[in-house]
């Protein structure tokens, strides 16, 4: 048992070292990511989420966070999550509308082939990408505009990127939330 819980306690302390590791060079990254994602609303536009897997559980999140709320109340925010099938490519080609931005969550780097796909998707419809990875996307990284924003954890484990997205993503939502309505009274 106490080799198990060793294992355990390691989890947290990978994940902790990662979080403050990470800290000063994401902040840039996550600072533009949520600027693209305040210009387009405050334009009119709309944000999309997609992910794979648990990625597209995350992007179900920050789509819920947008039209729903993140920790206070707000107007809602056009935001929709894109399934995590073959049917995304289709909703993001019928729905999108250039200064529309898609968040693009990739936490396994193993076939890239469909998130480089949406990515091509976003981009004939004119709208910006802000995409959220792991270090070894250099496909997903290739096909990139010099607007679109990468947000490019520095860790291989899926485990490890994934954590670190549910806390980017939250990072860009308080950032929105500040930017759209001020500081919260405390």
């Amino acid at each position: 048992m106490a080799m198990l819980e060793q294992r355990i306690q390691q989890q947290f302390f990978d994940s902790a070292d990662l979080k403050y590791q990470s800290a000063e060079t994401l902040s840039r990254p996550i600072a533009a990511g949520a600027a693209v994602l305040i210009d387009t609303i405050t334009a009119g536009g709309k944000v999309f989420a997609w992910g794979r897997g648990a990625a597209g559980l995350l992007a179900q999140h920050l789509a819920a966070s947008f039209a729903g709320r993140f920790e206070r109340e707000r107007p809602p925010l056009a935001a929709l999550a894109l399934d995590d099938n073959n049917l995304a490519l289709k909703q993001l080609q019928a729905l999108g509308q250039p200064g529309d931005a898609l968040v693009l969550l990739e936490s396994d780097s193993s076939d890239p082939s469909a998130a480089v796909a949406m990515v091509q998707a976003a981009q004939a419809k004119d709208m910006t990408l802000v995409v959220l990875a792991g270090q070894a996307h250099a496909a997903l990284r290739a096909a990139l505009s010099e607007a679109d924003v990468i947000i490019a954890v520095p860790h291989e484990r899926a485990a490890r990127i994934l954590e670190m997205h549910l806390l980017v993503l939250h990072g860009i939502c308080d950032a929105v939330d500040l930017q759209l309505m001020g500081e919260q009274d405390s």
